[in-house]
């Protein structure tokens, strides 16, 4: 594994089974950093839940993306991020 996989995967850990709301803070950012769709979605709806600090740039980019999607693929999105925290 490369290092940013190390990283996001420790990341991954600690808000997901920690609940960590800065570390799901930070992996949203490295998702919007990165292009990401669905995933970043996930992981706004984690941070979210946890009480990340969101930032109005945060809430503009997952609103641009659910533009785009239709309401049962935000629902299987929104089911996905429930699946993680409850994992």
């Amino acid at each position: 594994m490369t290092s940013t996989r190390v990283q996001t995967a420790g990341l991954s850990h600690r808000a997901c089974e920690q609940h960590d709301p800065h570390a799901a803070l930070a992996l949203l950012d490295h998702s919007l950093a990165l292009g990401h769709r669905r995933i970043a979605l996930i992981r706004y709806l984690h941070a979210q839940y946890l009480g990340a600090p969101l930032e109005p740039r945060h809430h503009e980019y997952v609103h641009k993306v659910a533009e785009r999607l239709s309401a049962e693929t935000i629902a299987r999105i929104a089911t996905a991020a429930r699946a993680r925290l409850e994992g």
